[in-house]
């Protein structure tokens, strides 16, 4: 028997209390376990940025997510402490350049928090 294209959307929906795990068959989270590193604005925009390039300078960086420099270090520093950045430091000249990249674990924390948002934008539109 056929079912309504209604009925396969509430039937893909888990229920309102069901944790977003069962939305992609991933580990179990609650929106109370969002990736809190990733989520702070300035956080997820400096891993944002450097997830569309191999590697940023510190003033690239900057500029793209138009933030100080003492902030940028501060974020970054917490970022890099979690494995998500590799900081590499040299000169340019005589200059002093920082790069930044985002690290395999950056990369997979990113997405992870990308599912569960994706997953909790689409309880709310299904709700």
């Amino acid at each position: 028997m056929a079912r309504s294209p209604h009925a396969r959307k509430q039937a893909a929906s888990p229920p309102a209390g069901a944790p977003l795990g069962a939305v992609r068959g991933g580990r179990s989270r609650t929106s109370a376990e969002l990736d809190d590193l990733i989520h702070e604005r300035k956080r997820l925009a400096i891993v944002s940025a450097l997830a569309g390039h191999d590697w940023l300078s510190f003033t690239e960086l900057k500029a793209l997510v138009d933030t100080s420099d003492g902030n940028l270090s501060v974020h970054a520093r917490k970022l890099e402490d979690a494995g998500y950045l590799e900081c590499r430091k040299g000169f340019a000249g005589r200059v002093p350049r920082t790069d930044y990249r985002l690290t395999a674990r950056g990369r997979q924390a990113l997405a992870g928090y990308l599912d569960h948002m994706e997953a909790l934008i689409r309880r709310t539109r299904d709700a």
